[in-house]
């Protein structure tokens, strides 16, 4: 538009200067000037600067360019992040009911979505659409060097979910394996930031506090924490205790803690670490357990 309402002034101002040719030019064309070809409006008797009138000199700065590149990949992260959180929180309901009163596994559950800043809407959608018709599945599989995986699944298509699931194993060097379950039990894992604390230090603070185990880890962000491990009738006792001592408490909850941890070569890690990944991935999977040693 801006480049159509030059070109008419210009035919107004020096009509003949404009035609080329034998003929005006149409709007929209692009008008380029010679350096020797200078226009001079009757309200001034200095030579002016020559005029570039073209749609493509027109263009805006792209501020998408930018936003895709960093705010894309971080939505992205964060939407993936919301629908396990949702996965989550419908297998509590399953287990134990809608009152995080009654269900601490949901209230739990509940506490790491606010700490998130999971939208409300999302949280009571998702604790309402738990009622609805649908199938928990725990899968036992074999990865790369032989680790165990336990794949904790929700879904309303089990045949579709069962072909996924088998497909994304054989593509990344696993595959379906009977009795990986009894490497595994249920217990009690609160999570505090494990910064600034030391190996001793994590030792004194669990048995002070009535843990069974405490082991370091890190989170999906790679920065230290400490998993303190209790029997699972004992996870409420265990970070009250942990929160008089002093500790934030990042998350607390029921996992499945391998029996014998195993450890991998760098190549065998990297491959198992990919099969992981790509089955937390899938929007079916709530959570995948792994007996990899984590010092590997």
């Amino acid at each position: 538009m801006a480049g159509a309402a030059v070109l008419r002034s210009l035919r107004i101002l020096r009509p003949r200067t404009l035609a080329t040719s034998g003929r005006f030019l149409h709007l929209g064309e692009c008008v380029l000037f010679p350096a020797s070809c200078v226009l001079y409006p009757p309200w001034r008797s200095s030579p002016a600067r020559s005029l570039q009138v073209c749609s493509a000199l027109c263009a805006g700065h792209n501020k998408w360019s930018k936003v895709k590149n960093i705010k894309g990949p971080k939505d992205m992260a964060r939407c993936k992040m919301f629908m396990k959180f949702a996965l989550l929180i419908k297998v509590a309901v399953k287990e134990g009911g809608t009152n995080p009163g009654m269900n601490v596994n949901l209230a739990n559950v509940l506490e790491q979505c606010r700490s998130k800043n999971m939208p409300k809407t999302s949280i009571e959608a998702a604790i309402k659409t738990a009622t609805k018709p649908g199938s928990q599945l725990t899968y036992e599989a074999r990865g790369p060097g032989g680790c165990m995986l336990l794949i904790e699944v929700l879904t309303d298509n089990r045949t579709g979910t069962n072909h996924e699931i088998k497909r994304l194993l054989s593509k990344n060097g696993g595959m379906i394996s009977d009795g990986v379950r009894h490497n595994f039990i249920r217990k009690g894992v609160v999570v505090v930031p494990g910064q600034n604390v030391s190996t001793d230090r994590a030792l004194e603070l669990a048995i002070e506090a009535g843990a069974e185990d405490v082991q370091e880890s890190e989170d999906e962000e790679e920065q230290p924490i400490l998993k303190f491990i209790c029997d699972m009738v004992e996870t409420s006792k265990l970070r009250a205790s942990l929160g008089k001592l002093g500790l934030e408490i990042a998350s607390a909850g029921l996992e499945f803690v391998p029996r014998i941890s195993l450890s991998l070569s760098e190549d065998q890690l990297e491959a198992a670490l990919m099969l992981v990944e790509a089955l937390s991935d899938c929007p079916d999977v709530v959570q995948v357990w792994d007996n990899i040693q984590a010092d590997s």
